[in-house]
C-alpha cells in the first residue's frame, strides 16, 4: 500500500448519495494516518460536507447551474472552482460518481492517478475518459457499502467494520420555535423529487394522528411550494401536526439533530438522520431496499420495498423498534 498525503473524493450529487459517502472519508483517514481528504461537490449538496471535521477542503461548483449559464457571475464562479480544483497535487482521486460531470473534475484534478468504474459500471459510459485507473467489479453489497469496497480496494486497505460517518449535527442554526420547544417531536420528510417515491397522504396523515395520541408533536418539513401544499393536506387530515416554515439544509440538520424520531421515504434528509444518528425509519415504495437501505443495529429501520410500499401499521411497527421510548404513554410523560 503505497502512502497517501492528499487525496480527492469526487462526488456531486444527490445528498442521499453524497451522505451515504461520508463514510469513504473515515476510512482513508484510517488507512492514511495523517492524509489531507478533499471533496468535490455540487453547491447544492455542498453543506453536509461541511459538517465533517476530516474533510479539509470542500470544492464545491455551480454544476446544476452549467446548462442555464446567463450570468457572468455563473463563469465567474464555474472558473473560480476550477482554479480551487487546481490548487494542489492529489496522490488520488477517487471519482465515486461515475458520470460526465464528476469525470470532468476528476480529469482536471492535477492528481498521480485517478480511480473510475469500470464501463459496465458507470452512469454515464463516456466517463471513461477521466481515469488512469479503474475499480474492480462492483461488489455484491448494497450500494453504500461497495462504494466503500471499491475505494479500498482500489487503494489498497479494507474498509472497517462499521460504518462512522463522522458528522455532527451543526448547533449554531436559527430554528423555528416548534424545534426548540421541550416535548419530544417527530420529522416526518414525505416529499422527494419522483413522484413514484411517495408514500401516500392518507397514510402520512393516519401516521401523524397515532403518532401524536402518543404525545409526539409530528413536524412537516418542505422544500418547494407543492411540497409545501402536500404537508398542509396532510396537517389538515392530522389535527396537532404542524407544518413547518421554509428551512436551508443547515436549519434542517440542526432540526435532525434534535429530533427524538425521523420517518421519510427514500430521500437525502432521511439518509442525513441516520448518519447523524437519529432513530430513523425509511419507507421503500419503488427504489430497492436491498440495494438503497439504511440499516445500523437497534437505531434505524428500512420498510417496504419497490411495488409494495409499507402499510402504517409497518411504520408503527418500525418506529416502536427504533424508538421504544416514543411507544403508548412512554412520550407523554419524557
Amino acid at each position: 500500500m503505497k502512502t497517501m498525503k492528499r487525496i480527492l473524493i469526487v462526488k456531486v450529487t444527490s445528498l442521499g448519495d453524497v451522505v451515504q459517502t461520508l463514510p469513504v472519508v473515515e476510512d482513508l483517514r484510517h488507512a492514511f494516518p495523517g492524509v489531507t481528504v478533499d471533496w468535490a461537490v455540487d453547491e447544492s449538496c455542498a453543506e453536509v460536507v461541511r459538517w465533517h471535521p476530516g474533510v479539509a477542503n470542500v470544492l464545491c461548483a455551480p454544476l446544476r447551474r452549467f446548462k442555464k449559464m446567463r450570468h457572468a457571475g455563473d463563469f465567474r464562479a464555474i472558473a473560480a472552482s476550477i482554479r480551487a480544483l487546481r490548487t494542489h497535487r492529489y496522490d488520488a482521486v477517487i471519482d465515486l460518481h461515475g458520470v460526465y460531470k464528476s469525470a470532468i473534475i476528476a480529469r482536471l484534478a492535477r492528481a498521480r492517478a485517478r480511480f473510475g468504474y469500470l464501463t459496465q459500471d458507470l452512469g454515464e459510459s463516456g466517463a471513461r475518459f477521466a481515469y488512469s485507473h479503474r475499480y474492480g467489479p462492483r461488489p455484491h453489497c448494497g450500494a453504500w457499502h461497495g462504494m466503500r469496497v471499491n475505494a479500498g480496494e482500489a487503494l489498497g486497505y479494507a474498509p472497517r467494520a462499521v460504518a462512522d460517518y463522522g458528522v455532527v449535527a451543526p448547533r449554531d442554526a436559527r430554528l423555528p420555535a416548534a424545534v426548540v420547544e421541550p416535548t419530544p417531536f417527530m420529522l416526518m420528510f414525505h416529499a422527494t423529487s419522483c413522484d413514484d417515491k411517495k408514500w401516500p397522504t392518507d397514510h402520512w396523515a393516519a401516521l401523524a394522528t397515532r403518532m401524536i395520541a402518543r404525545g409526539v408533536r409530528v413536524l412537516l418539513p418542505w422544500g418547494s411550494p407543492a411540497e409545501r401544499d402536500e404537508a398542509e393536506r396532510i396537517a389538515a387530515r392530522a389535527p396537532g401536526a404542524a407544518v413547518l416554515p421554509a428551512m436551508t439544509v443547515r436549519q434542517l440538520g440542526a432540526a435532525i439533530g434534535r429530533a427524538a424520531l425521523v420517518v421519510g421515504v427514500d430521500t437525502g434528509f432521511v439518509h442525513m438522520a441516520h448518519a447523524l444518528r437519529r432513530p430513523t425509519v425509511m419507507m421503500f415504495v419503488a427504489t430497492s431496499r436491498e440495494h438503497l437501505g439504511i440499516e445500523d443495529g437497534p437505531r434505524t429501520r428500512s420498510i417496504g420495498e419497490a411495488g409494495a410500499a409499507p402499510s402504517v401499521d409497518d411504520a408503527l411497527r418500525a418506529i416502536d423498534a427504533v424508538c421504544p421510548a416514543l411507544t403508548v404513554g412512554a412520550a407523554v410523560t419524557a
